[in-house]
């Protein structure tokens, strides 16, 4: 399996042999460029397609036959897209996962309150969400989200054990800051891009055949398109057989601390 790991290791070793080979035979810096460009898509790569499980491992699905699929959202709470998809997850009795920012809970304690209350569960998607933060250190990564821990603690009196990486982009710093705050963190199999989408009918035509056993799919509350699509793809996932469940649920793992399966 490729990882950070084991790719260090291998680009260690061809430039030591590369070294050796340059002071033996003469060899072009254009091998070294090679080397260092082939190295860096790589761990671009990795960082980007957090399923690949380049830095560490995520959940990303669950290994299951049945009939089962998660539904995720993220960069939540905002008043004009939350309260919208709770009531449609009410009407349709189903549950999902919000993965929230930290800063937008002040002002919007109910609807976190709302959440808890209605059986959703709520990950930490950090504390600001900010365009830097691929370039934290693991120490202000991990502050974020113990900061997120104490906001969200305040309301509910719950600390999440799930985690989702911030434009859902892992490197180095991340997971250390994940290992030593005990998160688990979640990936997804269905990234729908509705951030980028306008129509809600062809996102509904897009994601709807992606309905799979064990599939977590990843949405925003925030965009209207998602809300609008919403009914239709619930309606089409109860009409394929399938229920919808919580993703700690599904994938048998502690949604809070102490919490057990």
């Amino acid at each position: 399996m490729l990882t950070f790991r084991n790719t260090n290791i291998a680009f260690i070793v061809l430039l030591g042999f590369t070294i050796w080979a340059d002071k033996v035979l003469g060899v072009s810096w254009l091998a070294y460029a090679a080397i260092l460009f082939v190295y860096s898509l790589i761990v671009a790569y990795g960082c980007y397609f957090v399923s690949s499980g380049f830095f560490m491992p995520m959940y990303c699905f669950a290994k299951t036959t049945d009939k089962v699929i998660a539904i995720t959202f993220d960069d939540g709470p905002v008043p004009d897209g939350t309260p919208q998809v709770l009531q449609i997850l009410k009407d349709a009795n189903a549950e999902a996962t919000f993965f929230c920012i930290g800063e937008r809970i002040a002002g919007n304690e109910a609807i976190i309150r709302q959440l808890d209350a209605e059986g959703h569960l709520i990950g930490n998607h950090s504390y600001t969400h900010s365009t830097l933060f691929d370039l934290f250190s693991s120490k202000k990564m991990l502050a974020e989200m113990q900061l997120f821990d104490e906001e969200l603690f305040n309301i509910t009196g719950k600390k999440t054990k799930l985690f989702r990486p911030p434009y859902g982009v892992m490197n180095p710093n991340l997971k250390n800051a994940i290992v030593k705050g005990g998160y688990l963190p979640i990936g997804w199999n269905v990234r729908s891009y509705d951030t980028m989408a306008t129509n809600a009918d062809v996102l509904l035509q897009k994601v709807s055949p992606k309905i799979k056993p064990g599939a977590i799919f990843l949405f925003h509350d925030r965009c209207p398109v998602s809300v609008a699509m919403l009914p239709g793809f619930l309606a089409e996932v109860k009409a394929k057989g399938y229920r919808v469940v919580r993703v700690d649920k599904m994938l048998g793992v502690p949604g809070y601390a102490g919490q057990r399966y």
